[in-house]
């Protein structure tokens, strides 16, 4: 059998740039070091303020920090979608999703 000729080669998408990624445990030391809080209170601190912002979002509330950014409640219709296997047409319903919207402090700190 003969090999099927090479497809032209695509145009390489534009990526991101790397970004190092921080977490839970990253954060609580940072925390830890500026507050000088032991690192068990300051990750029972971190957890709590998670906590809480999910539970205000779980009540449909909007969590609002001056100065950081919001976190909101947004509601997705329902629409129709594509099984990538079959190609048979199928229904997403409609959802409730989370969102941040920053604030301009945040933005601004960002973009220096």
């Amino acid at each position: 059998m003969e090999k099927k000729a090479a497809k032209a080669a695509k145009p390489a998408k534009a990526t991101k740039a790397a970004v190092e990624r921080v977490g839970k445990g990253e954060l609580v030391t940072l925390v830890s070091e500026k507050t000088g809080l032991s690192k068990a209170d300051t990750a029972k601190a971190v957890d709590s303020t998670f906590d809480a912002i999910t539970a205000m979002m779980a009540q449909g509330k909007e969590v609002r920090i001056v100065g950081f950014g919001s976190f909101v409640v947004n509601s997705r219709a329902a629409s129709e979608g594509r099984d990538p296997r079959t190609g048979d047409t199928i229904k997403i319903p409609a959802a409730k999703v989370p969102k941040f919207r920053s604030g301009k402090p945040l933005k601004d700190s960002v973009n220096v």
